[in-house]
């Protein structure tokens, strides 16, 4: 098996890449920054099993089709691809600059819908596949002082919800991930204890049971949220 995972270098996405790391799978790593993937990579080499990285800025259009076209040939058919990617910045949507916006935009909808067209159409031909887009809680209410980034990932639910809609009838799946306050380096400087968040291991153990679900069944959304934050 083999899943491809943006974002994977930090919190969510790392936690991912190593469940499934270890359950078996070749992975594709994909992230900004060269050197954490590097890494990663060390981290969990085996000599038997593949795992590629690839230093991709995912708000730059041009960056991500061509990490797809090298994909294509280096990795072959992907069983899971995981959108992680995404950025949260602060702020009052009246009072932000439209850069906040944008930004927002480009990784946390535009970056998941270039992967997810591209995976989704060879999964639709092989009539297999998983699509899991981390979204958030904001996805479905705005968070206070974050205008922009509830806009983008309420987007990123619809688009979730376009694809499971037209890869279902092709017997590929699709599954939105909606978490709360989790322990990721947006966090960081926090003073809340540790124990209050979400952790990111929740979230990478949920998928890695949802993956094992029987055929015919499909995992829409998964709303996970602290206890008592």
């Amino acid at each position: 098996m083999k899943a491809v995972i943006t974002g994977a270098t930090k919190g969510i996405g790392r936690a991912i890449a190593i469940k499934l790391w270890q359950q078996g799978y070749q992975l594709a790593l994909v992230a900004r920054g060269l050197k954490e993937l590097e890494q990663l990579q060390d981290e969990l080499f085996d000599a038997d099993r593949k795992i590629l990285i690839y230093s991709v800025d995912c708000s730059i259009k041009e960056e991500v089709l061509k990490f797809l076209d090298q994909i294509d040939s280096a990795f072959g058919f992907a069983d899971v691809l995981v959108n992680n990617v995404g950025t949260y910045i602060p702020g009052s949507l009246l009072d932000e600059d439209d850069e906040t916006f944008e930004m927002q935009q480009s990784l946390n909808v535009n970056a998941s819908y270039y992967m997810s067209k591209f995976f989704g159409k060879k999964m639709r031909s092989e009539h297999r596949g998983h699509i899991f887009n981390i979204c958030s809680v904001a996805s479905k209410a705005p968070v206070e002082n974050g205008g922009s980034y509830s806009v983008t990932k309420a987007a990123m639910l619809s688009l979730n919800n376009v694809l499971r809609q037209e890869l279902a009838p092709h017997n590929v799946k699709v599954t939105a991930f909606l978490p709360g306050s989790t322990k990721t380096s947006s966090w960081e400087g926090t003073t809340i204890p540790d124990e209050k968040f979400v952790q990111p291991e929740d979230i990478a153990e949920t998928l890695y049971t949802i993956l094992n679900l029987s055929k015919g069944v499909n995992v829409d959304e998964v709303l996970i949220t602290p206890l008592n934050f």
